[in-house]
């Protein structure tokens, strides 16, 4: 009996794929806040907002597979921060027909500049633009996932500077 695995989709419906079609991909992702705004990249096909990163290349460590996400979903420099969060997600990509078993690594990044600049996405990549938005005006439905993990941290981090 082959194992299944329930998936999230990208239209926030589930999928059932059998365990042994999932790519395992670690992937890290940065909180990038300032002025109350967070830096987010706005999804093609869902119009929902995603954090920038990505997937660790093999052999790359882990700061420095976010300060490239970054840098290319962005165009802007970044020092990786504090480690906020784990989790395992299981994720099913619409476009591409492909289930992946996620290892989400979450961490604060301080940005170098504020300055949005040049990006170049690949279609199979799905994103359209990175943008700021006013973290007052999130919601858990503004994501492509993660929402409410995603808020949760960015009101951490809002809490850790107001006591600093």
């Amino acid at each position: 009996m082959t194992l299944q695995v329930k998936c999230r989709t990208l239209f926030n419906a589930e999928k059932v794929v059998a365990a042994e079609t999932l790519i395992q991909r670690p992937s890290v992702y940065g909180l990038i806040v300032q002025n109350q705004q967070l830096l987010v990249v706005r999804a093609t096909y869902t119009q929902r907002y995603v954090l920038p990163g990505g997937g660790i290349e093999k052999g790359e460590a882990m700061e420095a597979a976010l300060i490239r996400e970054v840098h290319e979903e962005t165009g802007m420099a970044v020092k990786v921060g504090e480690f906020l969060h784990f989790q395992t997600d299981f994720f099913y990509y619409d476009p591409l027909d492909l289930a992946f078993h996620g290892f989400l690594f979450f961490f604060r990044c301080e940005p170098l500049s504020t300055q949005i600049g040049a990006t170049h996405f690949t279609p199979d990549e799905g994103l359209d633009e990175p943008l700021w938005v006013n973290i007052d005006s999130l919601t858990e439905q503004d994501f492509q996932g993660h929402g409410a993990l995603i808020l949760t941290l960015v009101q951490k981090l809002s809490a850790a500077k107001h006591t600093d």
